[in-house]
């Protein structure tokens, strides 16, 4: 049996354990199983990989997507420019001891599910937040030559602002706005960035990595000034294909 999980914490928000048991019954895998792994530090990794030595293939979500890096043997080329990762690989070596080597699958996720929803307007973003969805996001728009402003808490690059600082002109000039923080995200589902929702307009395109809710009220207050929205759940379903093909394949 072939064991695959996902590490976070708290997890309670989460469907990849639903969409793996999913895919296995619909695709009848019947040698594989998805496991949820809460850990409260991430340094607790080593001891679940060694109280669960049939782990080939990890998920790695919110807040671990940088912390991981100082447990991994191996990290993918794109993983270590973005700077995250959220698929790690299980080998072994010769003495059976695990080896990891990380990946990252958020961002051929955003990618693939953003370019249907991009309009030759869209030429100016704002991130919001700076973790490590925003890492796998802003390489994407480099990418998509989208420029792009990091909205923080605390702004540590010329390319940072703080929330405070979003006037109603910023608004106007960045019609695509992605929203990388866990606010809104369940349990707490009545947070929400706090910029100008009252500037945003019809040709503004926001879209949400959480999937859970379907709309968070970062959602709904585009959705109510006539903005286009798009929650992350597609990106979940891109990005869970793309570990389970480098589980399956990936050397």
């Amino acid at each position: 049996m072939k064991r695959f999980g996902l590490v976070g914490f708290p997890l309670e928000h989460s469907f990849s354990l639903k969409y793996f048991q999913e895919k296995f019954t619909r695709e009848f895998i019947n040698d594989a199983v998805y496991e949820l792994f809460p850990l409260e530090n991430i340094s607790l990794i080593s001891k679940l990989l060694k109280s669960t030595p049939d782990l080939v293939g990890l998920n790695v979500t919110i807040p671990y997507k940088e912390k991981i890096f100082s447990f991994l043997q191996a990290i993918d080329n794109d993983a270590k420019e973005i700077g995250a990762v959220n698929c790690v690989k299980i080998f072994k070596d010769k003495q059976n001891r695990p080896l990891l080597k990380g990946y990252n699958t958020d961002a051929m996720g955003f990618k693939d599910s953003i370019i249907p929803l991009l309009n030759t307007f869209h030429q100016n973003a704002l991130i919001l937040g700076n973790g490590g969805g925003a890492k796998a996001v802003s390489f994407i728009l480099k990418k998509l030559n989208i420029k792009y402003l990091v909205v923080t808490r605390t702004p540590t690059a010329s390319n940072h602002i703080s929330y405070s600082e979003i006037t109603d002109n910023i608004i106007k000039q960045h019609l695509l706005i992605i929203n990388t923080t866990p606010l809104g995200m369940f349990p707490n589902i009545y947070t929400f960035p706090d910029i100008p929702y009252q500037y945003l307009t019809d040709r503004h395109l926001l879209y949400d990595l959480i999937y859970n809710p379907f709309e968070t009220l970062f959602l709904t207050k585009g959705r109510l000034n006539g903005t286009q929205i798009k929650n992350g759940l597609s990106m979940l379903h891109l990005q869970a294909e793309k570990s389970w093909d480098i589980w399956c394949n990936a050397l």
